[in-house]
């Protein structure tokens, strides 16, 4: 499982670890990713998926699940991201 944002496409980042003496040696910094449980209202469903605390932040700000994906650039969400928000659209065409 890759430690990639299924909403954001955030992944890791490298850097360097510093000393007090200056010395430099690499590192990686590791997004900070929980597993939740969104429900999406339009669909009616919950979908579980591994999102990092950042985008779990903007998915509240923007009013759900929904109006996320709806704002969401394709290249930045995943393959099952990518499926709920067509079929999100879909429901939304529907109704």
């Amino acid at each position: 499982m890759s430690r990639v944002c299924e909403l954001t496409g955030k992944g890791p980042m490298t850097g360097n670890t510093v000393s007090h003496a200056n010395n430099k040696s690499r590192r990686r910094f590791l997004p900070n990713l929980n597993e939740v449980t969104l429900i999406s209202d339009v669909l009616g469903q919950s979908f579980k998926l591994r999102v990092s605390a950042a985008a779990l932040r903007t998915v509240d700000h923007r009013g759900g699940l929904d109006a996320f994906l709806a704002k969401a650039k394709d290249d930045e969400l995943s393959t099952t991201a990518l499926k709920i928000k067509k079929d999100v659209a879909k429901a939304q065409a529907a109704a």
